[in-house]
């Protein structure tokens, strides 16, 4: 076996598979563009299910990738296992109907045992296979895999739901019997059990079938394309190859662990307990990548992902010793192991840097109260003479604070009390279950349209004209290849057209379809790309229409002007974000429709009223400047070199297109465009809004839809000059201050005017003092028109030795609004409050010194009154 880098064992993967004609696809960014069903990217098929289900033929059927993903369902065994991760790399090799079984199971027999490439020997190789599926079995065999080693296994078949699904077979690597302690040998493979002697180092999905739930597997048809699907971990890999214990041990992630041991003056013993030091290996990865792929800690989807990785990472390097924010210091590291194949780290390390270590801050601050709430806990358990910390307060301490169960033990140890650790699981359990149910396993893929899949005619899109004539080269109805339609709806391909099919953000165009007499004959409602990549009208019939005809396309000019002028501004927009909010700011979404434009980007705070004036001011001034815009196709290192930007999520081929505005915007474009920012006329913010964690959005709009936005505006100025008989829109500022200086005025009047009605009152209130339990105590029912006057009251109360305890209740409209305040440590106000609150349908907290509550049963005041004392 080869001895060999992790960068070199991706490197040959991608090699061999090159050497076999597939083509290499890069790693895309971990956060899924236009998939709801996915979280995060997490495997190597994730990617390219467009291709497996037909929506989209690629231009070489056979590829090849290194694609990073991440997993998060089980987090609480990573640093406890040798192979658990959040982020790792999935090395895959994929035909979409192109070669299958024969040639999937030959090369990766090549591939792992040939001396020219891994040079594995061949006798520790087991391979298992879908006890049905003997085809695999006797390619194995022929393949000069002995009987032994082949191993049936009744889950190796791959399925979600219906569509593409088949059996699989998996490839382990034996590592011997020192990890095999009971001698258990093949046993381990063939009854399924954990082990660490078998190591899986590769799984190959043979996908023949459309699954369809209504039918047996039996009765599974077969795909029209049959299609390879791999994954091969590269972790586990180079585990093996480098001899390591673990997937800990190897150079992708030790150099991580030697910094750590820097930070924290501990050495890493691969036999002791080292797990702090892999849970802080292992997620300071995907922090850093996925933080530079545009997802951002939050409280919410993939912002909480990451916000619990970085304070359990934290906690971690709390037990080796570590003080102070550390994490961000080792995001060079990770860098720089990955920099061969992903140079991105690197380059974003500032930034990536900064939100770390300001997360890191806040946690520090998150965790401080998140003590107080342990104290609070534990002083509310003592009041109540009770010894023992609920599982679902542990759990919340966990879940909200970052409290690792054992700090939260330790406090109850330090109080002599004890945590309900079985609790605590159960409430974990619970999350988990909620999270695995929640994720997809490699994505849902549609079923394979065999109609369109077949359609192979050529159709260019011509960007230089609005109408021409072509001739009708394809007609779909009813899901079938016809050769003319009468009425209805159908999906035409013309050898030509001018009609953009709906793209990188841009809606389609809409139109008209005439016969060569003039009449109109279609209405084209929507265009897409079909699976070959030919524009694809969806149109409604109005008279026959037949195969080799020529007709004339027409599109909606306005339509699509008034699109290109919001496409144009998104690409102004995208410039003025980078320039006021940073480089950091890089789209992650766009609709360019046909009143409005909408823009995503990865932004880790609302922006500022200032920052919107400053960005929308910046684009209007390109707008008014008049510059130019200039198309050029080109190859895309040509386009690369020209400082183009690629935006989020578009794939790119050989040849491009780069769309400059002057030296303000150049970025790789497929839509349509204006000839010069003029035409656009002005540009308006709407609104920016949060759409998720680390990611904002704005909607905007530009020519006649930005001007009758100002008109709106200014015709509400005008309506509120009117009703504070302001002569001139712009004294408007200047009556509304002077109008919310009296208000103030006259607020504070009536608060001193409420204090002085309460202090009259109260000698009323205060004279009905009665006890319990030896404590003094005032219950009584007060007339006042809001809560806030019952603090009135407290304050006052507060200021005399009236009383110990005071409890009063108003019916306020028809809600009943209650004040519990307490001068005694063995009274807590909070506690009365949620005792009392229930006898008015109504509930409630607060401090030990005061609460209130809210309820609506306002028969029921007098019996709250009466369970004062029996409360007390």
């Amino acid at each position: 076996m080869k001895q060999m880098s992790s960068a070199q064992v991706r490197q040959m993967w991608l090699d061999f598979w090159a050497t076999k004609g597939h083509a290499v696809e890069p790693s895309v960014s971990l956060v899924p563009v236009n998939d709801p069903t996915l979280l995060w990217i997490n495997s190597g098929v994730a990617t390219l299910k467009k291709y497996f289900d037909g929506t989209i033929i690629p231009e070489n059927p056979r590829i090849t990738n290194a694609q990073k993903a991440i997993r998060t369902n089980d987090i609480e065994n990573v640093g406890k296992t040798a192979r658990h991760h959040t982020m790792f790399e999935m090395l895959g090799n994929f035909s979409i109907g192109d070669y299958f079984r024969d040639e999937a199971i030959e090369w990766a027999y090549e591939l792992l045992t040939s001396p020219d490439w891994f040079d594995f020997p061949k006798d520790k190789l087991y391979m298992t296979y879908y006890p049905a599926d003997k085809d695999s079995y006797n390619r194995w065999i022929a393949m000069g895999v002995e009987d032994s080693h082949l191993i049936p296994i009744e889950d190796n078949f791959w399925e979600i739901g219906a569509g593409p699904s088949g059996p699989d077979t998996e490839i382990f690597f034996d590592r011997g019997e020192a990890f095999d302690p009971e001698n258990m040998g093949v046993r381990l493979l063939e009854e399924d059990i954990e082990n660490d002697r078998y190591i899986e180092i590769w799984n190959i999905v043979l996908s023949q079938f459309n699954a369809d739930p209504a039918v047996p597997r039996s009765e599974y048809k077969e795909l029209p394309h049959k299609n390879i699907d791999t994954g091969a971990g590269l972790e586990r890999l180079v585990a093996v190859i480098q001899g390591a214990k673990t997937n800990f041990e190897t150079d992708l992630f030790m150099p991580i662990i030697r910094e750590v041991e820097k930070l924290s003056g501990k050495v890493y013993d691969q036999d002791g307990d080292n797990m702090s030091f892999k849970v802080i290996a292992d997620h300071i990865r995907s922090l850093s990548f996925a933080i530079g792929d545009g997802a951002l800690p939050g409280n919410e989807g993939r912002g909480y992902v990451l916000r619990r990785l970085l304070r359990r990472a934290s906690m971690h390097g709390q037990k080796l010793g570590i003080e102070g924010t550390f994490l961000y210091k080792l995001v060079p590291t990770v860098g720089k192991i990955m920099e061969s194949y992903y140079p991105e780290v690197l380059e974003k390390k500032d930034f990536i840097e900064k939100i770390i270590k300001s997360e890191e801050e806040s946690f520090a601050r998150t965790l401080h109260s998140g003590q107080h709430f342990a104290q609070g806990i534990v002083a509310d358990l003592k009041e109540k003479g009770q010894t023992i910390i609920s599982g679902q307060d542990a759990f919340k301490l966990y879940d909200t604070y970052g409290f690792p169960l054992e700090l939260t033990e330790e406090i109850a140890e330090e109080a002599g009390m004890t945590v309900d650790r079985a609790g605590f699981e159960a409430a974990m359990k619970e999350q988990q279950d909620r999270a695995r149910a929640s994720v997809v396993k490699g994505g849902s893929m549609g079923m394979q349209n065999e109609t369109l899949q077949a359609i192979t005619v050529e159709s260019a899109f011509n960007y230089e004209k609005e109408e021409l004539t072509a001739e009708l080269l394809a007609i779909v109805a009813d899901d079938a290849a016809v050769k003319s339609v009468e009425t209805g709806t159908a999906a035409l391909i013309f050898a030509e057209t001018p009609f953009y099919a709906e793209m990188g953000g841009q809606v389609a165009d809409h139109g008209q379809i005439f016969d060569a007499a003039g009449n109109l004959v279609a209405q084209v409602r929507d265009v897409q790309k079909a699976p070959n990549g030919q524009p694809l009208h969806t149109v409604e019939v109005l008279a026959p229409l037949a195969l080799g005809q020529s007709y004339k396309l027409e599109i909606d000019h306005s339509r699509r002007h008034r699109v290109m002028k919001n496409h144009t501004a998104t690409h102004l927009l995208h410039s003025a974000l980078h320039n006021v909010l940073g480089n950091h700011a890089t789209q992650a979404g766009s609709l360019n429709e046909v009143e409005f434009l909408r823009f995503d980007f990865t932004h880790f705070q609302a922006v500022t009223a200032e920052e919107l004036r400053a960005i929308e001011q910046e684009v209007n001034e390109k707008i008014w400047e008049a510059i130019a815009i200039k198309t050029v196709e080109t190859d895309i290192d040509t386009a690369k070199e020209m400082g183009a930007m690629a935006l989020f999520g578009e794939k790119y081929g050989k040849e491009v297109r780069v769309v400059t505005i002057g030296d303000y915007s150049v970025e790789l474009c497929g839509g349509t465009h204006v000839g010069n920012t003029s035409e656009i006329g002005i540009f308006k913010i709407i609104k920016e809004e949060g759409i998720g964690s680390g990611t904002r959005r704005i909607l905007a709009v530009t020519s006649k839809e930005a001007f009758e936005a100002y008109r709106e505006e200014e015709e509400a100025l005008k309506a509120i000059a009117v009703t504070l008989k302001a002569p001139q829109i712009k004294e408007v500022p200047n009556k509304v201050e002077s109008l919310q200086g009296q208000l103030r005025q006259l607020q504070k009047e009536n608060a001193e005017l409420k204090e002085k009605a309460a202090a009259a009152a109260s000698g009323e209130v205060f004279k009905n003092v009665q006890d319990a339990n030896g404590h003094r105590f005032i219950a009584s029912q007060v007339s006042v028109s809001d809560a806030g006057a019952l603090r009135t009251f407290a304050d006052t109360w507060k200021q005399k030795d009236y009383s110990d305890v005071l409890v009063l209740v108003a019916a306020i409209g028809d809600k009943v609004n209650v004040l519990a305040a307490s001068k005694t440590k063995e009274v807590h106000a909070g506690n009365l409050i949620k005792e009392l609150a229930p006898i008015v349908d109504g509930r409630g907290g607060g401090k030990p010194d005061m609460a209130m509550a809210g309820g609506s049963k306002q028969s029921a005041i007098q019996d709250l009154l009466g369970a004062v004392a029996e409360k007390l």
